[in-house]
């Protein structure tokens, strides 16, 4: 991982915890199994919504952009402001922000390896031949 990445990690203290994981070239920030940030060309973009979409645009924010086929694309994800990396209070309130745009996006947090439970058929056949 880069400094960049690793940096994160004291700049939303205030936060919580946070993972970083690398994907695309990049990083996705994580916080509490919900991908809050991600990191492109050692650029932090926070997530973004509708909600809150009016504070990245009053201080002139851009979305986060990509070449697909020949097309600009983007994602919900928003270059953060400078602030964020001089002032831990204004980190943990936009962190709030982009975790908040998180949970109201509706997208299940990251799944945990989980235990295999056997099928009720497997099961089933498996108490039959007793």
């Amino acid at each position: 991982m880069s400094a960049f990445v690793d940096s994160l990690h004291e700049v939303f203290a205030g936060l919580g915890r946070i993972q970083a994981k690398r994907m695309f070239g990049g990083h996705g920030i994580y916080h509490e199994g919900r991908m809050i940030a991600l990191i492109a060309q050692d650029t932090l973009y926070l997530k973004a919504d509708a909600e809150s979409a009016g504070f990245f645009d009053a201080l002139g924010l851009p979305a986060f952009t990509y070449q697909r086929a020949g097309k600009t694309a983007s994602l919900s994800y928003r270059q953060a402001p400078v602030d964020v990396f001089e002032d831990r209070a204004t980190a943990t309130l936009w962190g709030r922000r982009a975790f908040e745009a998180a949970l109201r996006s509706g997208t299940p947090p990251k799944a945990r390896a989980a235990t295999k439970k056997p099928s009720a058929r497997k099961a089933a056949t498996k108490h039959s031949k007793r």
